[in-house]
């Protein structure tokens, strides 16, 4: 009879086992579906290449480079590409920086944005003024300048350029730290050792 009772209580305190357990399963099927984009045009789903230009010697010899990840804070789409990049704010991961040279990468993201004021990331916003020109209001180093920029809209693709000098962002301590560091390759013809504070900015999104 002993042996009865433990058989039933066994099967009892098994099938309420499976019992509890059936909530905690549909828990875990009901997941959060995040809401894609249904507008025509769209940043998120764009082609983005954002490449930049330094200088480097007194001769200003180039040195390309680019960020290779951009994330859309607020706006960045629309009926149009106008409307898509016109108010569009945006953060840019300083760890997305791609030079094709890992010494060099290095180097800047630790030398030149290490020891700014919280620039792990740079973040702006994209304004257009009319059809050939806006204002790029970017934010480095705690500080928020504005960048002018020429546009060009053909087709599907957006492009502007840009110029700016990283000592309106109070970087000079950050442009000689890098240029310490980088001396002998940043030595010149003329044996000066120079990091220029301008830098090109070329960005374009083929939607």
């Amino acid at each position: 009879m002993k042996k009865i009772f433990s058989i039933l209580f066994l099967l009892i305190a098994t099938a309420f086992h499976f019992t509890a357990c059936k909530p905690e399963v549909k828990k875990e099927e009901n997941k959060v579906i995040l809401k894609k984009s249904t507008a025509p045009f769209a940043i998120t789903k764009a082609n983005n290449l954002i490449n930049f230009t330094a200088y480097k010697m007194t001769e200003k010899v180039a040195v390309g480079g680019q960020f290779k990840k951009v994330d859309v804070l607020s706006g960045g789409e629309g009926n149009s590409v106008k409307e898509a990049i016109n108010n569009t704010e945006f953060s840019i991961p300083v760890s997305s920086l791609f030079t094709e040279n890992t010494s060099r990468d290095y180097k800047i993201k630790k030398f030149f944005f290490g020891i700014m004021e919280n620039t792990k990331l740079l973040s702006g916003k994209l304004l257009l003024t009319d059809d050939t020109k806006g204002v790029a209001q970017i934010k480095m180093n705690g500080i928020t300048q504005e960048v002018p920029f020429t546009y060009t809209i053909v087709d599907k693709t957006f492009n502007m350029k840009a110029t700016m000098d990283v000592t309106n962002w109070k970087a000079s301590d950050a442009l000689a730290s890098l240029n310490k560091v980088c001396i002998d390759l940043h030595r010149g013809a003329d044996g000066i050792s120079k990091t220029w504070s301008e830098v090109a900015l070329n960005i374009t999104s083929t939607f």
